[in-house]
């Protein structure tokens, strides 16, 4: 049986940015994931890209996951959102709270993903296959990876069918976290979210925004490379294709491709591991 992979996109902005994924897709799709997930921006602000991809990964004939974030919503709003996503096909959705634009303060009738959880479970049943966020270096605004943990077993709690995780470049971190839902009792699939190193700068950048932690050592190599792309790509190849080979050794239930509207990173990690 093949391995499950995932991919990652975002809605474009442009009509050339649309038409540089349409050529991604279809050279990812060669590799059959299981699905597509399609990102959305803070407090709802790409809804129309969003749905636009995830309409056109459907059409092309596979499994189309679209992000949904709930903070700053109204439950008015998230059904009737809701209830378009179902009439388009939309079987599965990653839940999040998500991100509010800057300078509005949180709002809104949902104040956690679990409570998004709930509502959808509550207004559509099993109609939507869930999966939510997990954070196995601890979510950054989190008071304490207790707390983290509990607001993640709250989502679990709500309906949840699976996880996919903040990326990371630390498989101890991953499978610590594996352990510790295991020690309480919970079996929810937990996949690991995998990012590509095609970069150093803007890679650092993003990783110190969003708490992923980047091993020193890694940290040292590419800021040693400068300015040499294609040895950040070479290390960023070997480094990544490594934790994967490691992830899958230690019982990964798939990969979540995070690919940035690129493909030729991810599908070189994939030659790698023979997928």
């Amino acid at each position: 049986m093949s391995f499950p992979i995932s991919f990652e996109f975002f809605p474009p902005k442009t009509p050339e940015g649309a038409e540089k994924l349409r050529v991604v897709r279809q050279a990812l799709y060669a590799r059959k994931p299981q699905f597509c997930s399609v990102t959305y921006g803070a407090g709802g602000s790409t809804q129309e890209g969003t749905f636009g991809v995830v309409k056109a990964i459907l059409e092309e004939g596979f499994d189309a996951a679209s992000h949904f974030s709930c903070v700053g919503a109204t439950k008015q709003t998230v059904r009737a959102q809701l209830q378009q996503l179902k009439d388009m096909g939309v079987k599965r959705l990653v839940a999040l709270r998500g991100d509010l634009p800057s300078g509005y303060g949180l709002g809104g009738e949902f104040h956690y993903a679990s409570d998004l959880v709930t509502f959808i479970r509550d207004e559509f049943g099993s109609d939507f296959y869930i999966e939510v966020a997990a954070y196995p270096e601890m979510h950054p605004q989190a008071r304490s990876p207790e707390a983290d943990l509990q607001a993640f077993l709250a989502k679990v709690k709500a309906g949840a069918d699976s996880a996919i995780t903040q990326y990371f470049f630390n498989a101890d971190a991953f499978c610590k976290f594996q352990e510790d839902l295991q020690k309480r009792g919970v079996d929810l699939p937990v996949i690991p979210g995998i990012m590509p190193i095609t970069g150093s700068t803007q890679l650092l950048r993003f990783s110190d925004a969003c708490g992923a932690e980047i091993p020193r050592w890694i940290r040292l190599r590419l800021q040693g490379y400068g300015d040499d792309v294609a040895s950040i790509r070479a290390f960023g190849l070997d480094v990544v294709s490594q934790m994967c080979e490691d992830l899958r050794r230690r019982g990964a239930v798939g990969l979540h491709f995070y690919t940035m509207n690129q493909s030729a990173a991810t599908l070189a990690i994939c030659d790698r591991l023979g997928l």
